[in-house]
């Protein structure tokens, strides 16, 4: 038998340094990482959320290194690679940093090895988190974009009820108050007579900018590559911000342009993308500037008129194009002003909003019941197509670390949706949803089969991955029947 006590000396020899570079790593993450939580302190009034700050803090300092040889060296060793340790850091660190002080025999009085239920407290606190902002559910929690419909049709609001709808979103960019108030009723008797729980979102408009009027300097209706036309915006005031040369995506990022010139008449743009077969331009659409700070306010004229039906409806606000904290406080601040306490969905889809994620989930969770989401449509065209995916992982494990549960939006089984026939890109897309709290589904003709075919996708991922650890679920596919 293997006597491991005599290759100690020879792993002390060889680790020693490696050893030592996990105890400088420990004690560079926890004095970078307190000075920071520190600084956040005075702005978090929320107690819950303070172990919460505590990990993320550390966590952001911990990410200002690049891991990646010591990730190689550990992994030999058969110690953790440190690659799954978002909702628990210093955990992690210690009993890393601790191990190998026993390898290498190295007394090391600072080296406290963690309990086991330290390992669990992030995962309890995202839970408790998740539970609050979206009510008790299991497994998936499905949201679901109402249609103008959903406010005459209560059946049909009932079906997505029974099919597992759990927060119905009303999207307050459309319809009137009028409007909302009957979905909102709708979605409450559906969930009496089912006795499901399911709660009202309300999102607010905010600054999204939009096609005002559209005067061609052609006769077509439809614009291609080359053409030139002249429309107005939402909001006048971002005329003089946007000098010759600067780009601009229509609808979604169907059409690409830059300026040609802006003025009190409106902007003239050249299209330099488009469909082969042109495109349409129409009122209402939206309007993204990616490479332009624009002055707009977190909440207009509009906002601050639409927030008293908001809160005397809503179960949680979702709050469009947040840029940072100051935004978030703004909302709270006229919570506080109304007298209501009402959980926040931060929509990030902005490149300031990327660039300030740690300050607004402080600013957010430090005062109210707090979500993020990731709306993947504007983020795109925001920040470009090639970034997505590579930001919205950085998302997850920022929102892991702070435990704040996670929507993710925008085009999921969106040709499901609207044709009945999903793509396997989508299937694929759906399946990796899992790793958010909360999935949103858009409107559509197909959306209540959607929501069964969701969450049978997402359940059976749940056996094998839980945020970015594997989970070592038997497998079947293989296997030949007896």
């Amino acid at each position: 038998m293997l006597a491991l006590n005599n290759a100690k000396p020879y792993v002390a020899l060889q680790e020693a340094d490696l050893y030592a570079q996990v105890r400088a790593l420990d004690e560079s993450v926890r004095a970078d990482g307190d000075e920071r939580y520190q600084e956040w302190l005075p702005h978090i009034t929320r107690s819950t959320f303070l172990p919460s700050a505590k990990n993320l803090a550390s966590y952001l300092a911990f990410r200002e290194h690049d891991l990646r040889e010591l990730q190689d060296r550990l992994t030999p060793l058969g110690l953790s690679s440190l690659g799954r340790c978002e909702a628990h850091v210093l955990a992690s660190l210690a009993s890393v940093r601790a191990t190998l002080a026993v390898l290498c025999g190295i007394e090391d009085a600072d080296a406290e090895r963690p309990r086991p239920e330290d390992f669990g407290l992030g995962e309890r606190l995202l839970l408790n988190n998740t539970d609050e902002l979206f009510g008790t559910t299991s497994g998936l929690h499905v949201m679901v974009t109402l249609s103008t419909e959903a406010a005459t049709d209560y059946p049909f609001v009932k079906q997505l009820v029974e099919a597992g709808m759990d927060s119905a979103r009303i999207n307050c960019a459309h319809d009137s108050r009028e409007v909302w108030r009957a979905m909102a009723a709708n979605v409450r008797r559906a969930a009496q007579e089912t006795q499901r729980a399911c709660r009202v979102y309300m999102d607010i408009a905010g600054p999204k900018l939009r096609v005002g009027s559209v005067i061609a300097q052609h006769p077509k209706r439809r614009f291609f590559a080359g053409d030139t036309v002249q429309l107005t915006c939402t909001e006048p005031s971002i005329y003089e911000y946007l000098a010759a040369g600067t780009p601009v995506w229509i609808d979604d990022g169907k059409i690409g342009a830059v300026v040609v010139r802006s003025g009190g008449d409106g902007i003239v743009l050249e299209i330099e993308h488009a469909s082969p077969n042109g495109n349409r331009i129409r009122p209402d659409k939206g309007l993204n500037f990616p490479q332009t700070t624009l002055p707009l306010p977190a909440l207009g004229e509009s906002d601050f008129a639409d927030l008293d039906e908001i809160v005397a409806t809503a179960d949680i606000v979702g709050q469009s194009f947040v840029r940072n904290a100051a935004d978030v406080e703004l909302l709270v601040a006229e919570f506080e002003r109304r007298g209501v306490h009402l959980p926040i969905i931060a929509k990030l889809e902005t490149a300031d909003a990327i660039a300030n994620a740690p300050e607004i989930v402080v600013a957010g969770a430090g005062r109210v019941p707090f979500g993020v989401m990731i709306a993947r449509g504007d983020l795109a065209i925001e920040i470009g197509y090639q970034r997505l995916a590579e930001i919205q992982e950085e998302l997850l494990w920022l929102c892991e670390a702070a435990h704040v549960p996670v929507v993710w939006a925008t085009q999921v089984l969106d040709g499901f949706v609207k044709t009945g026939i999903p793509s396997r890109a989508e299937i694929t897309d759906a399946a990796m949803s899992q790793r958010a709290e909360c999935v949103m589904l858009n409107k559509g003709p197909f959306v209540v089969e959607a929501v069964a075919v969701l969450e049978d996708v997402v359940e059976r991922m749940r056996g094998h991955q839980t945020k970015k650890s594997a989970r070592l679920r038997e497998l079947h596919a293989w296997q030949h029947p007896t």
